[in-house]
């Protein structure tokens, strides 16, 4: 049964999400199918030129992501605070960007003159979409819906393009965040579309690396690396592009490492950075979204979790108790 997305969403307990979309059946929809001849790989662009540009909009900034051929994963943190901080006519021009908002926003933005009770409803109105602004939900919404209005605008059709629903998990601790973020990057390699970082196409750490020769210049709509510059009330990630490259390059190893040949992973050999055993962390990049379920963190933080969103189980907590517990 789906369950509901406040129960999916805590933002108490972190602001950091990973998000699938999947297309439906999971069809070759947005690469190349070798049955019609057809390639529609141009349409991973759509996908990722509309992330970049949502992540400028809402209050909600972009940790990785990768555009598969039928689906997308998409790591979000909401900035709450920030979209609480903005005024009125920042709330509007936000969203008039995405929307055309009501005659009375509109007149407000243009500067007419508007009577009392007008400006009360403008008011109450950038309220609403000041919520929607630090909403996950929306933030995927307006991603779907725009990528679906092109492709059935392209196809000459009608119908769903996406599945219903997008699937999202909490990641709730660094170590559950920075293991997310090296299992979306590693997906083209992982799916053998691509052999390293550099050629990994339509992906955050593709961005990041050629986005500028500018070492210390963060992608705009990325959140930044330690190492990069950060504006003021912008937040960054507690590591440096330098040290995650190394890990993703030693996490190629491993994928690639994957046969029979391969020597037994010792236990107390642990992964740099991220300070887990090989096991786990070959577990993490290979199977991420399967290995835990809406949730991902120690036992401390996942029982947390629990009591927040008033649920009476955690799925698959043993697992991630297993990855991310202190040893």
């Amino acid at each position: 049964m789906a369950q509901s997305r406040k129960s999916l969403i805590s933002l108490q307990d972190t602001p950091y999400y990973h998000c699938i979309s999947r297309c439906v059946r999971r069809s070759y929809l947005c690469g190349y199918d070798r049955i019609s001849n057809v390639s529609y790989e141009h349409r991973k662009a759509w996908v990722e030129k509309r992330l970049l540009f949502l992540s400028k909009v809402f209050a909600i900034d972009i940790c990785a992501y990768a555009v598969m051929s039928n689906h997308v994963h998409v790591i979000l943190c909401v900035n709450k605070s920030a979209a609480l901080s903005w005024s009125i006519n920042t709330v509007l021009k936000q969203w008039h960007q995405m929307h055309r908002g009501t005659i009375l926003t509109r007149k407000y933005m243009k500067g007419e003159l508007l009577s009392d009770s007008e400006l009360e409803t403008v008011k109450s109105t950038t309220e609403v979409y000041r919520k929607r602004l630090f909403d996950i939900s929306w933030f995927m919404r307006n991603l779907n819906e725009f990528i679906a209005r092109k492709a059935n605008e392209e196809d000459n059709c009608t119908g769903r393009f996406w599945e219903g629903r997008f699937r999202s998990q909490a990641l709730l601790t660094e170590k559950a965040l920075l293991s997310c973020m090296a299992y979306v990057d590693l997906n083209p390699i992982r799916a053998g579309a691509a052999t390293d970082l550099k050629n990994s196409l339509h992906t955050s750490i593709h961005k990041r690396l050629t986005s500028s020769t500018s070492k210390n210049k963060s992608e705009r709509g990325l959140m930044p690396f330690k190492s990069q510059r950060i504006s003021k009330n912008q937040r960054g990630l507690n590591f440096t592009l330098h040290s995650y490259c190394a890990l993703l390059n030693n996490s190629i190893e491993l994928l690639d490492n994957n046969n029979e040949n391969t020597k037994p992973m010792e236990n107390n050999n642990k992964i740099e950075l991220i300070e887990m055993r090989k096991p786990q962390w070959a577990q993490i990049i290979k199977n991420f979204e399967d290995a835990f379920s809406f949730a991902a963190g120690d036992t401390a933080s996942m029982q947390q979790f629990k009591e927040h969103t008033n649920r009476k189980r955690m799925a698959k907590q043993k697992s991630a108790a297993r990855c991310f517990d202190p040893f």
